[in-house]
């Protein structure tokens, strides 16, 4: 399995890790990282390796089989030896973005509070469908409302449930499509407040802003029928 150094510290933009399989398509897995795989709607981070005075370019990455995580190179030549030391350095701009995105859209869950059916992350914006018959009626008050939330100025942090207390606590779900990954025997929650002040508590494994502040102001886009009871709210920064 890769240690996942993104998970403890989503804000290590740099780390050494050591080569430990090359796949067959060229991907490169190393015993630790702080590149995140794609999943859940966040895309996988892109950046660059470099050892020995040499360097690739990382295009993104992905999951691997038994838990690894497997960085894939923009071109798959010259790529280190298993066993090769490498220095990673995160793509640390666009990945900041997506971690503002997703906290953003964690709270966008919280002004509109229903089932949600699916979801994407971006650098610029990102949506979540909704289980939503009708449009909403007034979309600059929800932008009002979820703005004042970033405003808060709340901590985010995660903390861990095992399976058998998030069966006990079906609520904590909102998305429908995507269920939390289970057979660890436990799950991350990510909270966005503290106690009595939780704004949102969800299943989630990816990285997020250590406080609303640094969201900055969004702005709401458009709002798009898809189905008859699906509606997609896009979501921008500013």
């Amino acid at each position: 399995m890769t240690e996942l150094m993104f998970r403890d510290d989503p804000y290590a933009k740099e780390a050494i890790g050591k080569v430990t399989a090359i796949t067959s398509e060229g991907g490169i897995v190393l015993n630790g990282t702080v590149f995140y795989p794609t999943s859940g709607g966040q895309p996988g981070d892109s950046g660059t390796l470099r050892w020995d005075g040499r360097e690739i370019e990382i295009a993104t990455t992905v999951k691997g089989d038994g838990g690894t995580v497997v960085l894939v190179p923009a071109e798959p030549a010259g790529l280190p030896n298993v066993g090769q030391k490498v220095t990673q350095i995160l793509n640390w701009d666009r990945r900041y973005r997506h971690m503002r995105v997703h906290t953003a859209l964690h709270l966008l869950s919280v002004v509109i509070p229903l089932p949600v059916s699916g979801g994407a992350i971006g650098a610029e914006k990102g949506r979540l469908d909704f289980d939503m018959p009708d449009a909403p009626e007034d979309k600059a008050a929800l932008e009002d409302d979820l703005n004042r939330l970033i405003a808060c100025n709340m901590a985010v942090t995660d903390e861990w449930i095992t399976d058998a207390d998030l069966d006990a606590q079906p609520e904590l779900v909102k998305t429908m499509s995507v269920q939390p990954p289970r057979g660890s025997g436990k799950i991350r929650l990510v909270r966005i407040g503290v106690g009595a002040e939780t704004a949102d508590l969800q299943p989630c494994g990816g990285t997020h802003v250590a406080n609303t502040s640094e969201i900055g102001q969004v702005r709401l886009g458009k709002i798009e029928k898809k189905g008859r009871q699906n509606r997609r709210v896009y979501l921008h920064l500013e």
